[in-house]
């Protein structure tokens, strides 16, 4: 009797890269998530590697505990969640974050002396925003109802059970990019990895893990888009918040600067999307368009506006991901 060899088709191996942002560029990622999600047809959860830098990494650590996108969007509008590892648990983002401005300098000195050495000692190899961080003095606001949060849905426990889960920070007095939760990386427990993802300098006091201090990923990159290149991926869906390809017309000053960096981390974003293309992966990268960022306005901080971001990012993001996967 003649004998088949049965094959299976390989897995599509799939990457989520969430950006920072803010609290305004979380929630836009939360409704951006919801609509890959019915577009796609595939749930979030179940990507093979997950990474979240700065407002991007509260999301990827919610993700990768089981917390679905539909419970994030609940959880964002402040709705009561009835199951799941957040099922009880009230968040109010803005108060979590300490409001939309930054509290009294605990000291009028630069934040870190050792990165400002660094920067002496080897010119030219850190990135500007990194440098500026070092400068700026440690921020008097904390993170700890951001690490409270994180705990909740990890019951306590060290990491998340997703062997994916990445979060990143940079190490405050080297100016090297830390990705905690990928093989190499320090250990850290989750809270303490996604705190240090979200303390922007100037803003939030550095995190200490272990030895080192580190600071918000986003002084590295907004997107940490690269960090995927050699995960071995086919497809990467980046949602970042801080990267549009169109642009609204603010009449603000805060607005209009916010744009005008906006536009240089758009360059940079294709840059690492490019590069990780280069691997074999195909990259789809989304951000805020003119009707998502009218609603976010200038400050990105300003959690008074988070309802109407999400509801708008919701049906605009849905919108570009039917073009870009239709």
């Amino acid at each position: 009797m003649p004998s088949f060899a049965i094959t299976c088709p390989p897995m599509t191996r799939r990457g989520i890269v969430l950006g920072g942002g803010g609290v305004l560029g979380g929630t836009w990622a939360v409704g951006a998530l919801c609509a890959l999600e019915q577009q796609l047809g595939f749930r979030a959860n179940d990507a093979d590697v997950i990474v979240g830098t700065s407002a991007g990494s509260v999301i990827a650590s919610m993700l990768g505990c089981g917390v679905t996108p539909t419970q994030l969007t609940q959880h964002y509008k402040g709705e009561p969640i009835t199951d799941g590892p957040l099922a009880g648990y009230e968040w109010d983002p803005g108060t979590a974050t300490g409001g939309s401005r930054p509290a009294k300098p605990r000291a009028l000195a630069p934040g870190s002396l050792k990165l400002i050495g660094q920067s002496v000692l080897h010119p030219g190899q850190l990135p500007a925003t990194a440098v500026l961080s070092a400068f700026l003095p440690t921020g008097g606001r904390s993170l700890e109802r951001v690490g409270e949060l994180v705990d909740t849905v990890t019951n306590g426990g060290q990491w998340t059970t997703h062997p994916g889960t990445w979060v990143v920070a940079m190490d405050y007095e080297s100016g090297k990019r830390v990705v905690f939760g990928r093989s190499g990386a320090p250990m850290a427990r989750l809270s303490d990895a996604v705190m240090a993802s979200c303390a922007i300098p100037g803003w939030f006091a550095p995190v200490r893990i272990g030895a080192h201090t580190y600071v918000d990923g986003g002084t590295i990159s907004a997107t940490s888009i690269d960090v995927v290149s050699y995960a071995a991926l086919d497809e990467v869906f980046v949602m970042a918040p801080m990267v549009s390809f169109e642009h609204d017309h603010p009449t603000t000053v805060a607005a209009k600067l916010e744009r005008k960096w906006r536009e240089q981390v758009t360059k940079a974003a294709i840059a690492e999307a490019a590069a990780v293309e280069k691997t074999g992966a195909r990259v789809y990268l989304v951000g805020p368009g003119p009707e998502d960022l009218e609603a976010m306005g200038g400050n990105l901080m300003d959690a008074t506006r988070l309802d109407t971001v999400l509801e708008i990012s919701l049906r605009t993001s849905a919108a570009v991901w039917e073009k870009l996967l239709g």
